[in-house]
């Protein structure tokens, strides 16, 4: 039996800077990416700083030095290795880089380098308007901060005048279900759920279903967020978008894998799981605020040419923001 839960009379309770309009990368926006990236940048800089003491020009030692930075900010080993050639090339075509400049020439590659990779410098909450409802399938495993990001994508969504449908197809962890209607509530989104230990796909289905029927701008489904074995996950979602493309064929439209900054290195990993299991067609990278490895937002970009959509950078609602590689970038080496 289907269960509709449809808060359209609850009335939530926000700050006037919650329940702004997000058209512009706004002063606010900008101060909570700076605070939200404060412990990476005063790592990036302090160890950067140390690095160019004395010196007055890039040479192989502050090279060596910049390469063990990066590694340590978790950017990943081949990413750094193409960051640091494409310092050396600078290097060699100017002949003379002074070392205090090298914080700007990291600025230009870095932001060069998420550029190649296809993430777009986005400024809202948008979505496709030929797209409706534009499906989104979101995927990560337990404890990445999967559904929150969930809830806070509604409320941004509902905040840019869209109206949206959650899917609580997580069936296997009654916690999941149970935290997504909360969230429902809480943003006055409605949320489709059949219960624990029911079939995801059915969720799915009938999730889409009501996208279509009271013509929603986006649909997003939660999944499972299980690391089993890679056929059996494979399985799984391959039916989810099967059911999907019964009421809208191209659907869905994105597939958006969630990960924990925080955890750096083991990131990577779970991309590489998820890579191998699904089409992943955007990132969203959570938990920034609370570590210093916000390096792995660049290393796992470059290295699986998947756009980063989103960032989490608070617990606010307001506090998951589009990203926006330039700002991104000016946050990460910002001098104090």
């Amino acid at each position: 039996m289907l269960f509709e839960r449809d808060f359209s009379l609850y009335s939530g309770s926000y700050s006037s800077k919650e329940m702004g309009i997000f058209g512009f990368f706004s002063k606010e926006k900008k101060e909570t990416l700076d605070k939200g990236l404060e412990k990476t940048n005063e790592n990036l800089f302090s160890k950067l700083g140390k690095a160019i003491v004395g010196k007055s020009r890039v040479d192989d030692d502050i090279l060596d030095e910049l390469e063990e930075i990066l590694i340590t900010s978790d950017v990943g080993v081949d990413t750094t290795i193409k960051i640091i050639r494409r310092i050396e090339e600078r290097v060699a075509r100017d002949k003379y880089v002074n070392a205090a400049e090298l914080d700007l020439i990291l600025r230009e590659e870095i932001t060069a380098l998420l550029a190649e990779n296809n993430t777009e410098d986005l400024s809202d909450f948008d979505l496709p308007k030929e797209k409706k409802p534009y499906v989104i399938m979101v995927v990560g495993v337990n404890g990445v901060g999967k559904t929150t990001t969930i809830g806070k994508l509604a409320f941004q969504f509902k905040q840019a005048g869209k109206s949206v449908v959650l899917g609580a197809a997580d069936t296997f962890r009654a916690a999941a279900v149970d935290q997504l209607l909360l969230w429902g509530e809480r943003v006055d989104v409605p949320v489709i759920s059949h219960g624990m230990n029911t079939d995801p796909a059915s969720v799915a289905f009938d999730t889409v279903k009501k996208g279509v029927e009271m013509n929603a701008d986006v649909v997003i489904v939660d999944t499972a967020g299980r690391l089993h074995t890679k056929v059996s996950l494979m399985n799984e979602l391959g039916k989810i978008k099967r059911v999907m493309q019964k009421f809208i064929p191209e659907a869905p439209h994105e597939i958006l894998l969630v990960l924990d900054g925080s955890t750096g290195q083991n990131a990577f990993i779970q991309a590489k799981e998820f890579t191998k299991a699904t089409e992943i067609t955007a990132l969203g990278i959570t938990k920034l605020d609370g570590t210093a490895k916000g390096g792995v937002v660049i290393g796992i970009s470059d290295q699986f040419k998947i756009p980063v959509k989103y960032i989490g950078v608070g617990e606010k609602m307001t506090d998951l923001q589009v990203f926006n590689r330039k700002e991104f970038v000016d946050s990460l080496f910002k001098k104090k």
